[in-house]
């Protein structure tokens, strides 16, 4: 991967990006909006999601211009927020033409976050709606914002053994392709970098601060019956020029970068989603930007895990 450059995420044309959050309630969203409409597919390899209108996605399915994709937490309460964002596009005329008006499409995925702050405040229309204004600006952060405000990892024996992670973004750029990732990272497993196999978030000890591996406590406990507190979810953006069904196939590839990171990924208790959409204006190779797809949501995986350098710590310890 030395030939790649990274990338801004604003440096992918026709893609504007805008996070809300409620800081003391632990929870927000982030849009990504496509004014002209974006191809878009999906893949979804956890067994417990909360999403709003992917039946959509399918390649079989006749739509072919998504207007916006809603990261966010609230777990299902959270699709409310593709309300607003249905108003904002609605308001600008942006959407799918009917002889009655325009019909903003939508897509929406959801974590699991109201373990973390307040169960009772989730976001709403009005969240979107506002994510959605600083979308205009491209105001969104990585860490404890946006998607991310209320994400942890490491949740296999409880909150108290988990840590707090958050959004993250990693991009790259080869000969005029770009492909670009924003992920919310809340699994129930641990997240390491893949290139060294170090851990940078996940199930601790309280008391001696020593990390436990997930992938063991889960097999040694042999019952999970409380473990449905969880999510990651991304999307990935990109300006390759490819079918519906070529997107799909980047979406599947593109989980090959989470079960690098994240160890146990795509379980039950996850809802595990992956959006890819694409502005289709330069040619490229469908396994060269799946293999793309999978390389940039892995390091927005670890950049979610460590935004800026600096690890969040136990959730009991240090929430934000």
């Amino acid at each position: 991967m030395n030939s790649l450059k990274e990338i801004k995420i604003s440096d992918i044309k026709d893609f504007r990006i805008g996070s809300a959050e409620d800081l003391q309630a632990a929870t927000g969203c982030t849009v990504i909006l496509s004014k002209k409409g974006a191809l878009t597919a999906c893949d979804v390899r956890g067994a417990a999601p909360a999403s709003r209108e992917n039946a959509l996605l399918d390649p079989l399915a006749s739509n072919n211009a998504v207007n916006a994709v809603v990261l966010s937490g609230g777990s299902a309460f959270g699709l409310a927020c593709a309300d607003g964002v249905m108003r904002f596009l609605e308001e600008r005329n942006i959407g799918f033409r009917t002889s009655e008006g325009v019909v903003p499409i939508v897509c929406a995925s959801c974590i699991y976050d109201l373990a973390v702050g307040s169960s009772s405040v989730r976001p709403d229309a009005a969240m979107g709606y506002k994510a959605c204004e600083n979308a205009q600006n491209d105001m969104f952060r990585e860490g404890s914002y946006g998607a991310g405000c209320g994400a942890s990892a490491g949740k296999i024996m409880g909150m108290d053994h988990a840590m707090k992670t958050g959004l993250g973004f990693y991009g790259v750029e080869a000969g005029g392709l770009y492909v670009a990732a924003v992920t919310a990272a809340n699994p129930l497993g641990d997240i390491y970098e893949y290139t060294s196999g170090k851990r940078l978030a996940g199930c601790t000890d309280p008391a001696s601060g020593l990390p436990v591996d997930s992938e063991a406590a889960l097999v040694s406990l042999l019952h999970a019956d409380s473990f449905n507190k969880n999510t990651t979810i991304a999307c990935i953006m990109t300006n390759a020029d490819l079918t519906k069904a070529d997107l799909k196939k980047c979406a599947g590839m593109a989980h090959d970068g989470m079960a690098r990171s994240i160890r146990p990924v795509h379980t039950s208790f996850d809802g595990d989603s992956v959006y890819v959409m694409s502005t289709c204006t330069v040619p490229a190779d469908v396994s060269t930007v799946g293999t793309l797809a999978a390389y940039v949501l892995s390091r927005s995986i670890e950049r979610a895990a460590v935004p800026d350098g600096e690890t969040f710590g136990l959730l009991h310890a240090q929430l934000f």
